[in-house]
């Protein structure tokens, strides 16, 4: 059984009295443990896949279903419960509070949980630890680099252990050696056993992904490209 199911997935705007389609009869399966990269050039629909699977953005048409659950069936209320159980975003722009330190900027997806104040410290220093910023949970968000943000980012969607990560073009702001680094660390995150599901624009960054999904017009291109 696959872990996200996505079928005939339809997604239409509105403007003025145009119908624009940006997603058609998309039908995907993604197992556990997988490592996604979404190519497509710009307005293909690589983001708006991306949203929809992360419970963001209502579909026109079709289902997506994630671990027997189909997401847009669900309440609005339930829903959230549902993205705050299952997943974790990394955006491009990193999305930090600037006036939070690291360690709490890390610890905001704790904060409607029943944990502790102590609990949650804990292991938001747990996951920094894991990503290589031991030492550095005082510090502002200004005070790091470009790849040390990023990395905080990911220590945020990942301190609640959600089943999937969901990345729209992690590497986007950064330098190719930086942007190497990331990928690097979510190479190893995947090793682990962390689903991934990646929009990315550069294709060396497809190398670290265990299967490539091409769109086009909203249309998945051909057939997916695996590893």
């Amino acid at each position: 059984m696959s872990l996200i199911e996505i079928k005939t997935l339809n997604k239409a705007y509105e403007s003025g009295d145009e119908r624009i389609m940006a997603l058609v009869d998309v039908d995907l399966n993604i197992e556990k443990g997988e490592f996604i990269s979404v190519m497509g050039p710009s307005g293909s629909g690589k983001s708006t896949l991306l949203t929809i699977l992360g419970g963001l953005n209502h579909p026109t048409g079709g289902d997506v279903v994630v671990d027997d659950i189909p997401i847009y069936k669900l309440s609005l209320e339930k829903l959230a419960d549902f993205r705050r159980e299952y997943l974790g975003f990394i955006f491009q722009s990193f999305q930090l509070i600037p006036y939070l330190t690291v360690i709490e900027n890390v610890m905001l997806p704790l904060s409607i949980t029943e944990r502790t104040n102590r609990e949650q410290v804990k292991m938001a220093e747990e996951i920094l630890e894991r990503i290589g910023l031991r030492g550095k949970g005082r510090r502002l968000p200004d005070q790091l680099s470009g790849g040390e943000q990023e990395r905080v980012a990911i220590a945020r969607a990942l301190v609640n252990s959600p089943p999937i990560l969901m990345a729209d073009e992690p590497t986007g702001n950064l330098d190719s050696k930086t942007g190497k680094e990331i990928m690097d660390l979510f190479k190893s995150l995947n090793e682990e056993g962390q689903t991934i599901v990646m929009v990315t624009h550069n294709p060396e960054n497809t190398a670290f992904s265990t299967r490539t999904i091409f769109l086009q017009d909203g249309r998945v291109n051909g057939n997916d490209s695996k590893k």
